[in-house]
């Protein structure tokens, strides 16, 4: 049986665990010439094997995928990210002779005043309120250099931490945070970090599938994440996936595994996540998501014929959280179990169809239209209930990090 694998916890996590291997965005898209914060560093002089050859694939339309020029152009950019926990960390798997109280990960530099971009769970343990940073983070470049780094802050919620180092007397490279809306099943893509602790490590692959969704450090699901067949390990996490023109589309963070190691099934937590995260981070070290508080499925037409539902698409409330904004505004979930297509569902309660006019068709759509808004924001809600239409008025609140719900959007 498949699971995805993290990294972090690896003796807890043994029967199902998700392992991260990510990307980071970089703040903006300025051209090459324009994206150091000194001088340009030198190509690199190691890069991945070609069979002493150069490797250009043909990508969708005009574009075209040249693997050994985006190495050259984003490697140096892309840093290898050490940390320090008491008394042993959950990283320590991550590197194969370690004392059992370091980690490593990967990360990428996003600005030329020393901005570093990796995933939450390379820099921290823990889950939930039981988030714990790492004691020091050290961060080391393409160039040898090797410096310590101070936490900005880190979002359990997209897994997602900001970085920072001075930029005194480093060749800092920032890496072009490019877009993940929009991306195709197909297109080309390249993987770049430290596997196993072997920096400045290529591969590539093609985006298998986007709109999955992954578990985060919180009860909440990340939604909109991006599945990759480029190779992705134990020590990738946190690092970028680019795309043909060498933009960063997202961060490896995980990969579905049956004995730990990357089998051409990882993920990468979106950059339009990972740019809304940074956003918040630059100003207030924190990240905050709004919060209705019910357990949905989606529904589909030949659930909704079992049901008796007047309507074929949409998320069918399974619970409203007890004193939360749903249960507040009168919203309901279903009641007992019924078994159908071999899994079980409550029948009976209210089926959102719409959030501020934005139709709900797909499974992830509710908590995407949730994840735009701000705690406090107020939403008028189309619902069904009882065969007839409503609308229903609610406040959103802040998203909590309560390990003992189930994950709702």
């Amino acid at each position: 049986m498949s699971a995805l694998r993290q990294p972090r916890a690896l003796a807890a996590l043994a029967a199902a665990a998700l392992v991260p291997a990510a990307l980071a965005g970089g703040c903006g898209g300025d051209s090459d010439g324009e994206r150091t914060a000194s001088s340009t560093p030198e190509p690199a002089q190691t890069g991945p094997a070609t069979n002493g050859r150069a490797e250009v694939i043909e990508g969708l339309g005009d574009e075209r995928f040249d693997p050994a020029a985006i190495y050259r152009r984003e490697a140096p950019g892309v840093v290898t990210v050490i940390s320090e926990f008491e008394g042993g960390g959950l990283l320590e798997a991550l590197e194969p002779e370690g004392d059992g109280t370091r980690g490593l990960g990967s990360g990428f530099v996003v600005s030329g005043s020393g901005e570093v971009v990796t995933n939450a769970h390379v820099v921290s343990e823990g889950e939930g309120r039981r988030l714990r940073r790492a004691k020091a983070v050290y961060v080391a470049f393409d160039d040898g250099n090797q410096v310590p780094a101070r936490i900005v802050g880190t979002d359990p919620n997209s897994d997602v931490a900001l970085l920072r180092v001075s930029p005194k007397g480093l060749k800092l490279r920032p890496l072009p945070l490019g877009s993940s809306a929009g991306l195709t099943v197909g297109s080309p893509v390249a993987a770049i970090g430290s596997p196993f602790g072997e920096p400045q490590s290529l591969s590539i692959g093609v985006i298998s599938a986007t709109d999955r969704t992954i578990d985060s450090l919180t009860n909440f699901q990340i939604s909109d994440a991006i599945q990759t067949d480029a190779a992705i390990n134990r020590g990738n996490s946190g690092g970028p996936l680019v795309n043909a023109r060498g933009e960063v589309v997202g961060i490896n963070s995980q990969i579905r595994s049956t004995g730990g190691g990357g089998e051409g099934v990882g993920f990468a937590v979106p950059v339009d996540t990972v740019q809304r995260a940074l956003e918040q981070l630059r100003d207030r070290g924190k990240v905050s998501y709004a919060y209705v508080g019910v357990s949905s499925v989606a529904l589909f037409p030949q659930l909704a014929r079992r049901f008796g539902l007047p309507v074929q698409r949409g998320a069918l409330i399974q619970e409203a959280t007890r004193g939360g904004p749903a249960q507040r505004a009168g919203l309901r979930g279903g009641r007992g179990e019924v078994r159908f297509q071999a899994q079980e569902y409550r029948r009976g309660g209210d089926v959102i169809t719409k959030v501020a006019g934005t139709a709900i068709r797909e499974e992830s759509d509710l908590a995407r239209a949730i994840a735009r808004r701000r705690p406090g924001e107020k939403l008028d809600l189309e619902i069904w209930r009882d065969g007839k239409r409503r609308t229903v008025r609610l406040t959103l609140a802040e998203r909590p990090l309560n390990l003992s719900a189930p994950r709702r959007p």
